[in-house]
């Protein structure tokens, strides 16, 4: 019996039993599909925290303050006032962090912001010009805050896209004036789009002179008047982090008088170590993700199995006359083992055109929802279906290849 001759007759095998095999393919069709829309969905979720903490800046190191300790509580990081600008002002020192390119402090708290009759809510941004440059951020119109601005605390703003359109609609809103609070600022330019952030809109944002700010605006914060929220730094180079590190940890415990590193008042984070943990958790889950729609891809392999042993069942006198007529067991193997092979290869092919389907579908529905399609996956998942039932389809094959011509012949 040829190769060809065996194809047909599996062919014709499956389309004569069609219900029984469309239910077999449609267990290897969800679990194919179940696969690649997992492991998608994971791939593009890593991509999308990826981008966004790159989108924060690049080789940037962010200086956070210390735990307050209140009546012997704890508080958590961030709950003291333990950064100035003298301390953002030290670390700009090119004598003692060399390998620090810019230095940007940063104060923040949300206020109502009002322009004519409309009124939005928005964190406003206390710092300086550095900011742009270590957040990789840009002006599309208008100009930026200066220096000048900053030494004479004048009221000027820049505004993210979420806020220009919330406060003025489709008309630019350079020039325009708004209130923060009760106070009014003259808005010189707005902010490039940059999308979200993990849990920060980082178009939803105000930028104003981190002097006006203190003194204007957040004069009322009590003993955090004149505390920063935080101190983003940004190294020449990403082979240069590591000393930018080492230099900004060491001044600043110098400046705090602490020492003992572990019992400083502050935290430097790499947005290396960000990205990391952020990837790990994202890999984690598209492992747990993917082992479940595996388990999905098993059951549909033992349902294979299942169906072919009951084919076997059903086809014993079938079997027997081959065998009488001059059929050797390696003929049967192969003639089984091609049907189930066939059932695979058939629910892998449609299963990737669902997962395709499906990745195309998903963002429409769920909204910021991604799925990455990748060709190397998708080969993958029709080999793996075409080798799932094969391994399946083992043992109903040799179990029909090793029947006894006679004894098969005389079974009813």
């Amino acid at each position: 019996m040829t190769w060809g001759q065996t194809l047909r007759s599996a062919f014709e095998s499956i389309v004569e039993r069609r219900m029984r095999s469309a239910l077999t393919v449609l267990g290897i069709l969800i679990g194919i599909a179940a696969v690649i829309l997992t492991v998608g969905l994971g791939e593009g979720a890593q991509g999308r925290v990826n981008s966004a903490i790159a989108s924060l800046g690049t080789n940037m190191l962010i200086v956070t303050p210390g735990s307050a300790s209140t009546g012997g509580v704890q508080g958590g990081l961030g709950s003291a006032s333990t950064l100035t600008l003298a301390d953002a002002q030290a670390l700009a020192s090119p004598v003692d962090c060399p390998d620090v390119a810019e230095v940007a402090p940063v104060t923040q708290h949300s206020f109502t912001l009002t322009a004519g009759s409309q009124n939005w809510t928005a964190p406003v941004t206390g710092t300086t010009p550095a900011y742009l440059s270590v957040r990789d951020r840009q002006v599309t119109s208008g100009q930026s805050i200066t220096e000048t601005d900053v030494r004479t605390e004048a009221r000027v703003a820049l505004v993210g896209t979420e806020v220009a359109q919330s406060l003025f609609g489709t008309s630019s809103p350079v020039g325009r004036t708004m209130q923060i609070g009760n106070v009014p600022f003259s808005i010189v330019g707005e902010l490039n789009a940059a999308g979200a952030s993990a849990s920060t809109n980082q178009d939803n944002v105000v930028l104003v002179p981190i002097t006006t700010a203190q003194a204007e605006l957040f004069s009322q914060a009590g003993p955090y008047a004149g505390s920063l929220s935080a101190i983003l730094l940004s190294a020449h180079s990403s082979t240069t982090m590591s000393l930018a590190y080492q230099e900004a940890d060491s001044l600043l415990l110098q400046l705090h008088h602490v020492t003992n590193p572990l019992q400083a008042d502050f935290t430097i984070t790499p947005q290396t170590s960000l990205l990391s943990t952020a990837s790990t958790i994202s890999k984690t889950l598209t492992i747990l993700l993917a082992g479940v729609a595996a388990i999905a891809l098993l059951v549909g392999g033992i349902g294979v199995m299942n169906i072919m042993l009951v084919s076997v069942s059903e086809r014993v006198k079938e079997i027997g006359l081959r065998k009488a007529l001059g059929a050797t067991p390696a003929t049967i193997l192969r003639q089984f083992l091609a049907e189930a092979t066939a059932l695979g290869l058939l629910g892998g092919v449609l299963g990737v055109g669902l997962g395709l389907a499906g990745a195309l579908g998903i963002p429409h529905v769920i909204a910021g929802a991604a799925v990455t399609v990748s060709v190397p996956a998708i080969a993958g998942s029709v080999l793996v279906a075409a080798v799932i039932g094969l391994v399946f389809g083992v043992y109903p094959a040799s179990r029909a290849a090793r029947l006894s011509p006679i004894e098969a012949l005389r079974s009813e």
